[in-house]
């Protein structure tokens, strides 16, 4: 999958750097992280914590557009600073964005953590260029769903739960939910759960890029979800999109 391509800022904000918050219990990985993020003009840090609670008194004060969040951490994990910092967020609107710090191991979180509110994931291990493009991708809000990662872990995720999960009841509300889309928006989410940009599912779908803007938010609005992520998980959950297709 291509790194993806931002074209549009943040709905939120105007032009100026994209400002970004570290929350991770380990000192060293927030600095490597602030050192990768401040080489960058686009791109600054301006906030730090090490861990939920203090996330949470810290970004109360501060103006954050997007928070790369450990999920193991003392106090209170990640998955309760997200939903905290995202409660009350409007679905498919702006405000801060929380990128889930994630590794492969983890799968039991990475479901939660998009229903926690999160926007995407990002591999403890990633490449500098992958933790980039997926600040930068986020923080558009309109852009694909990935950097690739995104995507190979919802996938990894599905494969590996359970046929009978816990959340049996979420499952039937998203298909409740999926049950409400027309067949356009129905194709406009396959191609969107397969990390297609909205420039790219025009030119599959022939429809001009602004129309499928608008299936985007009708489709966000339908689903609940706050942005394409969560859209996506839906996708997979209810089994209209399958992994590897």
């Amino acid at each position: 999958m291509t790194t993806p391509q931002t074209t549009e800022p943040h709905p939120a904000r105007a032009a100026g750097p994209v400002r970004i918050a570290l929350v991770d219990d380990q000192q060293l990985v927030r600095a490597g992280f602030r050192m990768v993020i401040d080489s960058q003009p686009d791109l600054q840090v301006v906030a730090e914590a090490g861990d939920g609670e203090e996330a949470l008194r810290v970004l109360a004060g501060a103006d954050v557009d997007v928070v790369l969040m450990d999920v193991r951490m003392p106090r209170m994990d990640g998955l309760a600073a997200t939903a905290r910092l995202t409660q009350g967020s409007p679905a498919g609107g702006g405000g801060t964005r929380v990128i889930v710090l994630t590794t492969f191991d983890l799968d039991e979180y990475v479901l939660a953590a998009i229903r926690a509110g999160a926007s995407g994931f990002l591999l403890k291990d990633a490449q500098p260029e992958e933790m980039l493009a997926a600040i930068r991708t986020v923080h558009a809000g309109d852009a694909v769903i990935a950097p690739s990662s995104t995507r190979r872990l919802l996938e990894h995720l599905v494969t590996a739960l359970p046929p009978d999960s816990p959340d049996d009841a979420s499952a039937a509300a998203s298909r409740d939910a999926l049950a409400g889309l027309t067949d356009r928006e129905r194709e406009v989410l396959v191609l969107m759960a397969r990390g297609r940009s909205n420039t790219e599912i025009g030119q599959d779908l022939f429809v001009a890029e602004a129309t499928v803007k608008t299936h985007v938010g009708r489709i966000l609005a339908k689903l609940g979800a706050r942005d394409r992520v969560q859209a996506v998980v839906v996708a997979y959950e209810t089994g209209l999109v399958q992994p590897g297709l």
